[in-house]
């Protein structure tokens, strides 16, 4: 059974020489059928800005469960947290202090049909470029750059199997 209510409050949040700790996730899927890359935005509270789920770190969980909690109270899906994407420093736009993101991907294997704050937020699955121009946060933007590079196979330079393929006399 899952708790349907969202974690509020600050006093239970971790910081660091004054800068709140917050993590974000990029969910993501495969379309079934053409197997395209979807990644999922969700509105702010306030419904004028589009972006990745996110929100405050607390003192009894770890990283990745922070990321992960998110993800279910804000965008109602459940998956496999992936390998850190960075960390970026950004001024809160409502509070006008400086905070530390931690983003990371998130492969979902559930959406669900209720959660937390699904009267708060819209979700919508979409493709990658129509995620970086609806998302309003710079850093997220690039984090999301950062996990699609990071899907790229890897590339061998001509040069490099040329060489590779010499014998040394």
């Amino acid at each position: 059974m899952m708790c349907l209510v969202s974690r509020s409050g600050r006093e239970l949040q971790r910081y660091d020489m004054g800068r709140r700790l917050v993590v974000g996730c990029i969910p993501y899927r495969y379309k079934n059928g053409n197997g395209e890359l979807e990644v999922l935005v969700i509105s702010s509270q306030k419904g004028h800005a589009m972006m990745f789920p996110k929100g405050g770190w607390e003192l009894d969980e770890s990283v990745e469960e922070a990321a992960s909690r998110e993800c279910f109270e804000e965008a109602g899906v459940v998956g496999i947290v992936e390998c850190e994407l960075g960390k970026w420093m950004f001024k809160s736009k409502s509070q006008g202090i400086y905070h530390e993101g931690y983003m990371f991907p998130m492969l979902v294997a559930e959406q669900l049909e209720l959660w937390p704050e699904k009267n708060l937020r819209q979700r919508v699955w979409m493709k990658v470029e129509e995620a970086r121009e609806v998302c309003q946060n710079w850093w997220m933007k690039e984090a999301l750059d950062v996990f699609v590079e990071r899907l790229k196979p890897p590339s061998f330079i001509e040069e490099d199997l040329f060489n590779s393929s010499q014998t040394i006399d």
